[in-house]
């Protein structure tokens, strides 16, 4: 059964109206995300909001005529609410109250697919619920179903804070686990000297398609806010017969719970490790330079702002009237187009050339296993064959030497 929401949204001084209108429509497509009609939207505005019930107390009253008229079954607030806010909206709202956090862990939840996405999920809702737990034994009954139950609350939830914390201490001894597997692999590839990028970009921005045409991988495509959670590593072959490596991740939002961030770090960290970061941006959404502020902004805080960035402008086919693009470094590509693609490639061909050394080489032909390692861990722009020497002369660019 599809559940019915209505959004419910207050706008401050400090944030601009086409702000606040971007960011409830965002809300409404977090929603259809996680499989909810929405039928009704109300906002109100405020020098700042009501430390009871986040609006005001005509407005809470407006709500609860609103939810028993249009029979809703969730009111989804656009901003994390307290504990003390919720249970006095649920006093006289007669639905479930969820904020943003709440839903966006609840498509985290829906979305993981391994092991690691999934603690990382159980790990951010707990760390959400604990300070939400009004006193010990407090029942916390998820099992109705739908938005905002998913993950560690799909069956009955009745655990103190001990017992959260003793189930957040057990979650991150196995992501520990995890994580160091997946070190040892990044270890492995650094060790071979391999040309590493990583894609990142706003939510739906097109990475995960970029990603698959790039790479000829099949991860999820989805016009869907969070499509691909867990972060997926392919190789990416160049004409020139030289092979990178492409990563894939979760994609950035505004107002990122800081509990999500905490929890994907690891992940995140994954991208933290490449030569250059692909900014995957969709050029053809109204609100796309707030989108790129708010993934340099979570880029200093995971701090990676010192990588190389090359920022791709996706969806040009659909490109808005009066786009600018406010990045030096950039290229404008659809990501469905074969010639983009093509396009894009060369870009990253410079951007390794940008970084790695020139050579010039002089290998024998009865040494096949040398010019083999040339072709493979080095970009070959030039080849030519001595018959006097029986040599082959290469020219191209190879990861500098560490000192």
């Amino acid at each position: 059964m599809v559940e019915r929401v209505i959004l419910v949204g207050c706008e401050l001084p400090k944030v601009t109206e086409e702000h606040f209108y971007y960011s409830m429509l965002e809300l409404g497509n977090l929603a259809k995300t996680a499989q909810a009609e929405v039928v009704g939207e109300v906002t109100q505005k405020r020098e700042r909001v009501h430390p009871a019930t986040f609006v005001g107390s005509g407005k809470i009253e407006e709500i609860a005529a609103f939810v028993a008229e249009m029979d809703v079954d969730v009111v989804l607030f656009n901003s994390e609410l307290s504990a003390t806010q919720v249970r006095n909206i649920a006093k006289i709202v007669d639905a479930r109250i969820l904020d943003r956090t709440q839903l966006i862990l609840d498509i985290f939840a829906m979305r993981a697919k391994t092991r690691e996405g999934k603690l990382q999920v159980a790990l951010a809702q707990y760390q959400y619920l604990l300070p939400r737990l009004s006193g010990q034994g407090i029942s916390l009954s998820r099992l109705g179903g739908g938005i905002g139950t998913r993950g560690p609350g799909e069956t009955k939830l009745e655990m103190d804070r001990r017992h959260i914390r003793q189930k957040m201490v057990d979650i991150k001894k196995q992501l520990d686990v995890v994580v160091k597997h997946r070190e040892r692999m990044t270890s492995r590839r650094n060790d071979q000297a391999i040309f590493r990028f990583g894609l990142i970009g706003y939510t739906n921005a097109g990475k995960s398609t970029l990603f698959n045409r790039l790479s000829d991988a099949k991860t999820l495509e989805e016009d869907q806010l969070f499509a691909t959670l867990d972060p997926t590593t392919r190789k990416m072959p160049f004409s020139e017969g030289y092979t990178a490596l492409l990563t894939d991740t979760v994609g950035f939002i505004q107002d990122l719970p800081t509990t999500v961030v905490a929890a994907f770090r690891s992940t995140l960290e994954e991208t933290a490790n490449v030569d250059v970061l692909l900014h995957v941006v969709d050029c053809s959404n109204p609100d796309y330079v707030q989108h790129e502020r708010t993934v340099l902004t979570l880029l200093e805080e995971l701090e990676m702002q010192h990588i190389p960035i090359l920022t791709v402008y996706n969806k040009k086919d659909c490109q808005l009237p009066y786009f600018i693009p406010t990045q030096p470094n950039y290229v404008e590509v659809s990501a469905l187009e074969e010639s983009s693609q093509y396009f894009l490639k060369e870009k990253m061909l410079w951007e390794i050339k940008q970084l790695w050394q020139p050579y010039v080489a002089s290998i024998p032909a009865s040494d096949g296993r040398m010019l083999h390692k040339y072709k493979h861990d080095t970009v070959v722009i030039e080849e030519e064959f001595d018959e006097a020497t029986e040599c082959y002369r290469l020219k191209g660019y190879q990861a500098r030497k560490e000192n």
